[in-house]
């Protein structure tokens, strides 16, 4: 327990030199001859129109936002069939005694030789545990689906909200009115 502190201190400082170095040595190495050209503000090559400060469409953040929640989830799935996917294999009614006990073991996570013949789980009761955890999962993703039904209902998916409620309410598209660029 002693040593956890110094192996903390060991690696924050790793971390910091790893971070440090590089920055360092760019900024001793680096070329420092700017010019008008080399200063001015472009956006992938093209020159910057305008002003900076413009409103952002807040669309294209909730899109995001809930494309990050629902793959999180989704990632979910996978410790789950990683640990109850074992379960499966103790239904195996022609297991010898030793199978069974270090699939018993890997389920519970125990170091092995902990279990003895008769603390090992029997084919039925890992048939009932296994259908159980396939429930809690049928469970998470149903949950996982009323969630995704109502950001789809109440419309935070759709592109352009405004046009897809006119046209859904029976209103036709809105024509483009030339400008003054377009004419």
């Amino acid at each position: 327990m002693t040593q956890i502190p110094g192996h903390f201190l060991i690696f924050a400082l790793t971390g910091l030199a790893l971070l440090l170095v590089p920055l360092l040595i760019g900024a001793l190495l680096r070329p420092k001859l700017p010019t008008a050209e080399k200063t001015s503000i472009y956006e992938c090559g093209e020159p910057a129109i305008g002003s900076s400060y413009i409103q952002f469409d807040l669309r294209f953040y909730v899109v995001a936002l809930l494309f990050i929640v629902f793959d999180v989830e989704v990632v979910f799935f996978f410790p789950w069939v990683a640990v109850f996917g074992n379960t499966m294999q103790l239904t195996d009614t022609t297991l010898s005694e030793g199978q069974r006990i270090a699939a018993t073991e890997r389920l519970l996570s125990l170091p092995a030789g902990q279990l003895d013949a008769a603390a090992a789980l029997p084919a039925d009761a890992a048939l009932r545990f296994g259908w159980m955890a396939f429930a809690d999962l049928l469970v998470f993703f149903a949950v996982l689906l009323v969630g995704f039904a109502y950001v789809w209902k109440r419309g935070d998916l759709d592109w352009v909200r405004a046009l897809s409620r006119q046209v859904a309410a029976g209103g036709s598209r809105p024509s483009v009115r030339p400008t003054a660029l377009h004419r």
